[in-house]
């Protein structure tokens, strides 16, 4: 998948978000997008790096302890 497919992915996700709300005020949207992001962005970098956090955290460009941290935030350690 391209840049620009994802980028469209995700802005058409979110223009269904707000079409969903009928017309009803949004709340944290952007904390709901990063979570939602975060969690499989994770999930296939770990499986790609064999679960090894070091290697994992510099294709981020993370320390390995923010990484850490947002593994045990969602609940994958």
């Amino acid at each position: 998948m391209s840049k620009q497919n994802l980028e469209q992915c995700v802005r058409d996700s979110l223009e269904g978000y707000f079409r969903d709300l009928d017309g009803e005020a949004p709340a944290n949207v952007y904390d709901m997008v990063i979570r939602l992001i975060e969690k499989p962005l994770l999930e296939v970098v770990m499986a790609q790096a064999d679960s090894n956090q070091s290697r994992a955290a510099e294709w981020l460009g993370l320390n390995r302890n923010t990484l850490r941290k947002k593994l045990v935030d969602h609940q994958m350690l």
